[in-house]
């Protein structure tokens, strides 16, 4: 399994590599015409998958909290209504 997931990296590195060195022309953003910004497109691009990575992680952390509380809701719950199956401090 571990050479699988070096093989599988090594691709997607080579690949990633190929993109970047193919996307060095510069491109030009403008946001109406308060903005223009001159970048190169790999740039661009990479910080618009890292933008994409990190609204997923957030609505990810959202959904886990949500959860999260909702079970030590569920669990409270529980222990006040069958508290003999709640679990001791003497456990350990």
């Amino acid at each position: 399994m571990n050479v699988v997931r070096w093989i599988v990296s090594t691709v997607v590195f080579l690949l990633l590599l190929l993109l970047s060195l193919q996307n060095t022309e510069p491109v030009t953003v403008r946001f109406y015409h308060w903005f223009a910004w001159q970048a190169p497109l790999i740039f661009l691009l990479l910080i618009a998958f890292a933008g994409g990575a990190v609204a997923g992680l957030l609505t990810g952390l959202v959904r886990a909290t949500r959860l999260k509380r909702q079970v030590m809701r569920l669990r409270r719950e529980h222990a006040l209504r069958h508290p003999k199956d709640a679990p001791s401090a003497d456990v350990a």
